[in-house]
This record gives structure tokens, C-alpha cells and sequence, in this order.
């Protein structure tokens, strides 16, 4: 009989239930949903079949290159910009994300992207709202359940994030529970807007911020310190500040403070690996933050663009790491300790379907 101390089959990790707390809205489309919209609005792209694009995609993330990487973007948001695309897109996410058994999601996106053809940027974040709502009802109708709800993004090189930060305050009563800044880090540091993190801790609300990835432990810092950064955005650079030729390894004044202060590490494998931030996933430092118990999380990124799940992830962490069931239990619980959700609602998916379910097919 297997334990939770056991080492989970790729089919096992399929069905154990997941919690995400870092999966971008524009990096996650079906490739067919892109070739419908684009015929339908005259978009041209790589190419009209849905297998190819899928590799056109994945292909164009390997150059290791963040700015390249975030190019790619360009035919995923050229296909959302009328509420029933935004709609179409946002509902079959949940969809998808159910289906490979996550069980909590907070999905972020900017809505400033999907303004290019008229739409205001709340009727873009209510299309997004909507969506999900549809797309766990559908879940709910073949049984599964599943929680989605938005993080808002600001973009580093633009001049939006504070009218972004106040949707996010005005709507987090109706599915938004928080604020993120995403672009290319280097050359836009999280200070740049810092008056936006101030109003947003003025107004008890939830931020995290992407440091940490393309840009090293200066950003982390900045987010941290000068922010208040609830969680990092990757946070992976955060190995720069730990010795591990020593034993115990030796923490920097930094590293101490973020697992001293449990600050939450949304770490997403694949992506960290396309954009050279690691070279694989024996080389990835999660194996090491996570045996040195920084609060680790697992999460996707940009599903399309790493062709990458949450089962995928987990299972090249257990291919990697040999991570037991209790590894990959322990991942999820502090994504949900981590959530923006009220205490009271993560605890319920904890006790209520993570725990029971990682104990039922750790057991079979």
C-alpha cells in the first residue's frame, strides 16, 4: 500500500488536486481557439494548423530570451479583444485547468492589452469575469469543482498600473483578488511604481510582483522592501544569495528574510528554463529552495507558450527531484496558504479536497 512518502506514477499525478497561483490568461489559449478567432477577424499567423502553431509557439519561447519570449504574445492578444473572444478564451482556461485537476486558480492578466479595438478596461475585466463564472459552472455540471479567480496586471513599461490597481480594488468583491506588475523586468523596477503599491496597501489589498527572473536580486529586494510584496513572481534569482557549497548551506541577509518571513515563491519550472533563468529542471533551484524550505510554490506561467500543465510541471519535478507525494502535497498547500482568497475559504480547500484527496490515491 502506498503512503504519502511514496513516489507518485505520472497518471497519479494527473488526478491529485491542484493549486495555481501564477498562469497568465494570454499565455494559455487552446491553439485552435486562436486559429478561429483569427479567421474570423482576419489575424494572420505562422500558420492555420492547430498542431503546428502549438510548436510555432513552444519553439519561439526556447531562445532563452524573455524579450522574445514575451513577442509571442502578440497573436494572443490580437484574438482578445471582443467580449465574446475574452469570454470564449476565460472559459475554456477554467476548463482546461480543471480537467488537469486543479482544484484553485488565480489567473492574472492585464487589461489594458485588450482595450486595442474600443473595449473600456472594465468591460474587458468583466468579459474575463464572466468567463470564469461560465467555465466553472461547466465544471461543476460533469462533477468537477473548481475555484477561478483574477489577479490584474499592470505593465512595467506603460503608465497604467495605478488606474489598474483601483479596478482591482473596485472589483475584488466579484472575483478580483489582486494586483500584479508583469513586462520585461530589467530597466522597469517595481519602484517605478511604487506610489501604485501604496495605495494598494492603503486599501487592504492583495499585490504580488514578478522579481526575480529576468533580473536578479535587486529586483527581489525592491519588491520586497521598498513594495511590500506580498509573494515574488518567480523569486528564482533568489538562489543568488544562498551558498550551497557549504553544509548547511549558508543563507544571505535577503534569502533569510524571504523563508524567515515565509514570503511565497511563485515559481513556474518551464518558463524559468525557456527564458535561461535555468538550463533544466535537474539545474532548476526549486529542488534546492524546496529542501531548504523556502515557501515554494509550482505553477504553469504560460501554459501555450511552455506547452506545460500543472501534471506536466510536477511530474518532471518528481523525474527530477524524486519528489514523493508528500513533496508535491506540501507545493500545494503553500500555494493555498498563500492564496488571496479569505483564510476561511483556503483553509476549506485544504482540509477539504487537497488533504483527503492526496491521501486517497497516495493510498491505492
Amino acid at each position: 500500500m502506498s503512503t504519502l512518502n511514496s513516489i507518485p506514477t505520472p497518471e497519479q499525478v494527473k488526478r491529485l488536486p491542484k493549486a495555481l497561483l501564477h498562469d497568465h490568461l494570454d499565455g494559455g489559449l487552446r491553439p485552435q481557439t486562436i486559429i478561429d478567432i483569427a479567421k474570423e477577424i482576419g489575424h494572420e499567423l505562422p500558420t492555420n494548423d492547430a498542431t503546428e502553431l502549438a510548436e510555432w509557439f513552444r519553439a519561439s519561447c526556447d531562445s532563452g530570451s524573455l524579450v522574445r519570449y514575451l513577442e509571442t504574445f502578440a497573436h494572443t492578444v490580437a484574438v482578445m479583444q471582443r467580449p465574446t473572444d475574452i469570454v470564449r478564451v476565460a472559459r475554456e482556461c477554467v476548463s482546461d485547468l480543471a480537467e488537469d485537476g486543479v482544484v484553485y486558480a488565480e489567473i492574472r492578466m492585464a487589461p489594458e492589452l485588450l482595450t486595442e479595438k474600443g473595449l473600456t478596461l472594465s468591460q474587458a475585466i468583466e468579459a474575463i469575469l464572466q468567463g470564469f463564472q461560465e467555465g466553472e459552472k461547466e465544471v461543476a455540471k460533469t462533477g468537477g469543482k473548481v475555484r477561478a479567480v483574477l489577479l490584474l496586471c499592470g505593465m512595467r513599461q506603460n503608465k497604467l498600473s495605478q488606474e489598474v490597481a483601483e479596478l482591482a480594488v473596485k472589483y475584488r468583491d466579484r472575483g478580483v483578488v489582486g494586483f500584479d506588475i508583469a513586462g520585461p523586468e530589467d530597466g522597469f523596477p517595481p519602484s517605478d511604481q511604487l506610489d501604485t503599491f501604496e495605495f494598494l496597501r492603503r486599501e487592504n489589498a492583495h499585490f504580488t510582483i514578478h522579481a526575480g527572473e529576468a533580473y536578479g536580486l535587486p529586483s527581489i529586494w525592491e519588491a520586497i522592501q521598498l513594495c511590500g510584496a506580498e509573494r515574488l513572481g518567480h523569486g528564482v534569482r533568489i538562489i543568488d544569495d544562498i551558498d550551497l557549497n557549504h553544509t548547511p548551506a549558508r543563507l544571505g541577509k535577503l534569502a533569510a528574510y524571504v523563508r524567515d518571513r515565509r514570503i511565497p515563491l511563485e515559481m513556474c519550472p518551464s518558463s524559468n528554463i525557456q527564458t535561461g533563468a535555468a538550463a533544466n529542471f535537474a539545474d532548476h533551484p526549486i529542488g534546492d529552495l524546496a529542501k531548504l524550505r523556502f515557501r515554494v510554490t509550482v505553477n504553469t506561467d504560460n501554459r501555450l507558450m511552455s506547452a506545460t500543465s500543472m501534471t506536466r510541471e510536477m511530474n518532471e519535478l518528481v523525474k527530477a527531484f524524486n519528489w514523493s507525494f508528500l513533496d508535491l502535497q506540501r507545493v500545494t498547500i503553500n500555494a493555498l496558504k498563500s492564496a488571496f482568497i479569505p483564510f476561511e475559504e483556503r483553509l476549506a480547500i485544504i482540509d477539504e479536497i487537497v488533504k483527503p484527496g492526496f491521501a486517497k490515491i497516495s493510498a491505492e
